[in-house]
């Protein structure tokens, strides 16, 4: 299996060497550039069309925010992972709404850290069980534009989608149905394309309010 590739986008270049010397010794990542802003970060990916992009939010000429936000607009498939030193709610959700696979506390354990990148790439969790509790919170309040009808749904469909609001992984939800960790992924591929949404926290929020109002 190749290595995924990363950009890292930080303008504090202590914070970049701290990451690289966290994942140098992990064969499944390599790391192919690292940007001082957000532009240069969009600058990078058109070039190296990575993998990753750890992405720092403040930082000068465009934020990480804005900058992921037009990432994911011409490189969709490119995950991107926000890095911050709080988990504040709202940087949260703004986030996510710019299409984030994650979000990452600088302050982290540096095997933390690595637990959740590799759940990132290998598609078994979108957010940490607390963080994803204050997203799902954020998407019923701002009460996302997410009408598409449940009748589409088939009802192992709808099981899964009532298990993802509790904030468990894949392989936690193959467990409790007695499926394969593979059909429960092709499960959640095939519901974000039914109703349309980006990530797992979006269907846990439409499950929460289509399912369990």
């Amino acid at each position: 299996m190749h290595p995924y590739r990363i950009i890292i986008a930080d303008d504090h270049p202590h914070a970049r060497e701290a990451i690289v010397t966290m994942l140098e010794d992990d064969s499944t990542f390599q790391i192919v550039a690292s940007a001082k802003n957000g532009m240069e970060a969009i600058e990078l990916c058109e070039k190296h069309i990575p993998d990753i992009v750890l992405m720092d939010i403040e930082m000068p000429v465009m934020n990480g925010l804005e900058a992921t936000k037009m990432i994911k607009e011409k490189f969709p498939y490119i995950k991107v992972i926000i890095l911050s030193v709080s988990d504040n709610v709202a940087d949260l959700f703004t986030a996510v709404q710019y299409g984030a696979q994650g979000y990452l506390l600088k302050n982290m354990d540096p095997d933390d850290w690595l637990q959740y990148l590799h759940s990132i790439v290998e598609g078994t969790s979108d957010a940490t069980r607390g963080m994803a509790g204050k997203l799902l919170y954020q998407f019923r309040e701002k009460d996302l534009q997410v009408s598409p009808s449940t009748r589409s749904l088939t009802p192992r469909e709808k099981e899964i989608l009532l298990l993802l609001t509790e904030g468990i992984t894949n392989k936690q939800i193959a467990e409790h149905l007695f499926i394969a960790e593979n059909t429960v992924k092709n499960h959640i591929k095939n519901l974000l394309e039914k109703l349309g949404l980006e990530n797992r926290v979006q269907l846990a929020s439409y499950a929460l309010k289509h399912l369990k109002a």
